[in-house]
């Protein structure tokens, strides 16, 4: 009872998420031994993924920025789960985490997507969100009129459903890519 207590203190007796005042509890936040405060609209979504409301989530854009790693961890979760919804790919692109949170945020997800296959760019190298690929080839973007040119550098990139498409933003434009055009930098 004593971690519920100074929880509450501090988050001033509010969702650390979403900012509720009502029905808070504490949620662990895997595979550290740290816990966050949440409602009880947030904590169940955050149990399981496939109820997951992104119109709740959409205060995300404030909550994270916490100086709390384990809020931002459950942030960073949250915004790749969503990712086909658009907006959270913007605040996955802003989001920072030092490296050992980031390593602590996609920890549980590599564990649960074992049976997924790799994205592999043309040299076979595993690619992994947040890398940089160089373009091998000048692509054709389609619906977009331009060319995305040979040796252009693209950063932070975004895993897809597909292991042969990734996401990134090439001249200020979020385009699917396919990896077998892609290096890794």
């Amino acid at each position: 009872m004593k971690i519920k207590e100074e929880l509450l203190q501090r988050s001033s007796n509010k969702c650390e998420i979403c900012g509720n005042e009502e029905n808070l509890d504490i949620y662990k936040v895997e595979p550290k031994d740290e816990y966050i405060v949440v409602c009880d609209i947030c904590k169940p979504q955050l149990e399981n993924p496939d109820i997951i409301d992104p119109n709740h989530f959409r205060c995300l854009n404030e909550s994270m920025w916490s100086e709390v790693p384990a809020i931002q961890v459950v942030a960073y979760r949250l915004l790749s789960q969503m990712q086909e919804e658009g907006w959270p790919r913007d605040l996955l692109d802003m989001l920072y985490l030092d490296d050992e949170t980031k390593e602590w945020a996609e920890s549980l997800s590599a564990t649960e997507d074992d049976e997924t296959i790799p994205t592999k760019d043309s040299n076979g190298t595993i690619l992994n969100s947040g890398d940089s690929v160089t373009i091998i080839k000048d692509l054709e973007v389609k619906g977009a009129g331009f060319t995305a040119k040979r040796g252009t550098v693209v950063k932070n990139i975004v895993l897809t459903d597909n292991p042969e498409q990734i996401e990134g933003r090439v001249n200020g434009t979020r385009i699917v890519l396919l990896s077998k055009f892609l290096k890794k930098v």
